[in-house]
């Protein structure tokens, strides 16, 4: 397992994708944000939460999650997670998450989301 939580970020289109890599804790989740925020300030509503890298969430991580979501729905944005660990994409379904966001098997797939 990776140490140090990471975030790439990459525009493509008209989204963001978040490439994370590593534990979405409360240190993971809050680099996710301010990643999210320097983006999202600019206009840019539509975003790709990648997940390859990532194999566990904990629920203060979630809660970071929850709060770029209601931003973009405030925003008439939309966020697409991609790439989900099994245990991870379990979790964010019993939460409710897809309710308010959307799923996708592959960064192309959520990217031909926003077409």
């Amino acid at each position: 397992m990776i140490s140090e939580f990471n975030v790439k970020a990459e525009q493509k289109d008209n989204c963001v994708i978040l490439n994370t890599y590593g534990y979405i804790n409360n240190e993971g989740g809050q680099k996710i944000v301010d990643e999210f925020s320097q983006y999202h300030g600019k206009g840019l509503n539509n975003f790709v939460l990648n997940l390859e890298g990532t194999k566990i969430v904990n629920s203060i991580g979630i809660s970071f999650l929850i709060e770029m979501i209601e931003k973009l729905n405030d925003s008439n944005g939309k966020m697409v997670f991609t790439n989900l660990d099994p245990t991870i994409e379990k979790t964010f379904s019993i939460m409710g998450l897809f309710q308010f966001a959307e799923k996708a098997n592959s960064v192309e797939e959520a990217v031909n989301a926003f077409k």
